[in-house]
């Protein structure tokens, strides 16, 4: 549903850096799903869904996209 990449669900902030965690071990999608499991605060959010399509809603006016 999204147009992005599968690593572009996974929030590079703090809490990513201090887990010591490198991006470009998650591009695979089952990578981002199985990170996102075992630690969900790296979780980027929110996501909108609306029928078949979906936005990583950051910022906010990418909601209007689906609109």
């Amino acid at each position: 549903m999204l147009p992005n990449e599968p690593s572009e669900l996974v929030r590079r902030d703090n809490h990513f850096k201090q887990l010591g965690l490198d991006i470009d071990d998650y591009q695979e999608a089952d990578a981002v799903i199985d990170l996102l499991l075992e630690h969900p605060k790296l979780m980027q959010r929110p996501v909108v869904v609306r029928g078949d399509r979906a936005v990583i809603a950051r910022p906010s006016e990418l909601v209007e996209e689906l609109l």
